[in-house]
């Protein structure tokens, strides 16, 4: 029952990037393209992992954490104005990002991949939490969502508990979480200051 629970997931997870690739391609969307490269790499490789240490249903929805922004970050080259402008310090994350994915590969643990990943995929976030928070008109709040309910349905398919198991779908809670607010933060938090700028 909990496998079909993990496919719904993963699904909804590909709808939620279908809207996000949608308004990308329409220009509406700005990916921004560092973010989203580091996004497919880290749980790709987490999931990977996860499914080396015997992991079944419980690593796809993290894979589609991995799958789902690759599709985006194709979508992003489809359109010239569907893009964001990457500065110093989105390179400095991916170089971060970067760095934590060359030390999962000289550990070969399993675990220790599985929280590089979760380091590599963190740094990643950041540029896009940044402009997500200063120009939230970029950005589509369905494909995070979506990546909440999707990394819930991993939750409940955890058998044993074990860290390769919820850890990864634990994080994926956590930043989606946190790219939301960045989203709606100011309309919540700052309402007037939102007003006054339309």
């Amino acid at each position: 029952m909990l496998e079909y629970l993990v496919i719904v997931g993963a699904l909804v997870n590909l709808l939620g990037a279908s809207a996000y690739i949608l308004e990308t391609l329409k220009g509406n969307t700005k990916p921004n393209r560092i973010t989203w490269l580091m996004w497919s790499t880290a749980p790709l490789i987490a999931s990977f992992a996860a499914f080396s240490d015997g992991v079944t249903w419980a690593a796809l929805p993290v894979f589609m954490a991995g799958f789902c922004p690759l599709l985006i970050l194709i979508s992003s080259f489809a359109n010239k104005k569907a893009y964001w402008k990457l500065e110093t310090f989105d390179y400095i994350c991916g170089f971060f990002s970067l760095l934590a994915l060359v030390l999962w590969a000289l550990t070969n643990q399993p675990n220790v991949a599985i929280v590089f990943a979760i380091i590599s995929d963190a740094f990643a976030a950041i540029p896009t939490l940044r402009k997500a928070w200063a120009h939230p008109q970029t950005e589509s709040h369905w494909i995070y969502v979506t990546g909440i309910f999707n990394a819930i349905t991993a939750l409940l398919a955890v058998n044993g508990w074990a860290f390769s198991e919820f850890a990864f779908a634990t994080y994926l809670v956590i930043i989606n979480g946190l790219l939301l607010f960045s989203i709606f933060g100011k309309k919540i938090l700052m309402p007037e200051t939102t007003v006054k700028k339309k």
